[in-house]
Order: structure tokens, then sequence, then C-alpha cells
């Protein structure tokens, strides 16, 4: 497999900077790059420790759980963090059913933000199952690197 290292952002079109207010003549037609991490995981264990890292002020725009053996126990809940905070991302992720489970952000301020920018250091994703099990599937993160410089957050 080949490897491609680039730092962003990506030139979409022939503007690359700002120099007036016209679209097309003089505004920078630039972006970021979606990029995605996708692990293996299961519910052997309470803590299932990925190797899905994601890097310091990128922003998350998605994270797919890909369910191909149902989670067990009554629950069959989870929770989407990063080392050290374990509902980081996303708390009350259910493994109910075979099939795509698209996982949203906790309806909290600092989850919302998290999302947005996860912080000044890069984070390993977790994922914090409520009891063990047999449930298998696989962990998509899609994220934006970003910089400090480009964080929304301020």
């Amino acid at each position: 497999m080949g490897t491609t290292t680039f730092s962003g952002p990506v030139k979409a079109g022939p503007i690359s900077q700002t120099t007036g207010t016209t679209v097309g003549t003089n505004m920078k037609d630039t972006g970021q790059v979606v990029l995605a991490q996708t692990v293996a995981v299961d519910q052997s264990a309470i803590t299932d420790t990925t190797n899905i890292i994601i890097p310091a002020h990128s922003q998350i725009v998605a994270i797919d759980l890909y369910v191909n053996a149902v989670w067990d126990g009554s629950s069959k809940l989870m929770s989407i963090g990063k080392v050290g905070t374990a509902a980081a991302f996303a708390t009350g992720v259910t493994g109910v059913a075979l099939g795509l489970i698209s996982i949203t952000a906790t309806a909290s301020a600092a989850v919302v933000n998290r999302w947005t920018d996860v912080g000044a250091t890069d984070n390993r994703i977790i994922v914090t199952n409520v009891n063990t099990g047999a449930g298998t599937g696989y962990l998509c993160v899609q994220y934006v690197q970003m910089t400090a410089a480009t964080s929304l957050i301020a």
C-alpha cells in the first residue's frame, strides 16, 4: 500500500490566497480534507482501547459503528471517548441491531465543542461497554485535521 503525506489546506481551485472580495477572481478556494480511521472493536472487555489516534485540534465530522455481531446484555450500551475521558464524544450508543449505527454527539455543549475541536493534544479513541459479551463490529471515525490557528473554538 502506498502512502501520501501532505500539509493542508488542499487547494481545490486556482486561487490559494484571498486578496479581495470577488468570488472566482481573488477569493481563495481551498479546504480541508476529511480523513478516516477504522478499527475492529468488540465487547470482550469493558474498555476497548483502539488504535485510532485523532490529531490535536481536529474536528470530528462523523463516527459510525458497523455492527456485525449484536452486543450482548440487557442494556447493550457503550460510550465513545478518548483515553482519560470515557464519554468524551458520545454516550448511550446502542449495539442492538446488525448494520450501520451513526453516532451523534451527546447533547451537551462540552461534547459538541469536543467534536468541533478535540483539544490541544492527540486523542486515542476508546469504546467503553456497559457489560462484556460477544458483540463485534468496526468503528470508523472521520475527521478534519485542523491546527490551533484554524480551530473553530477560540
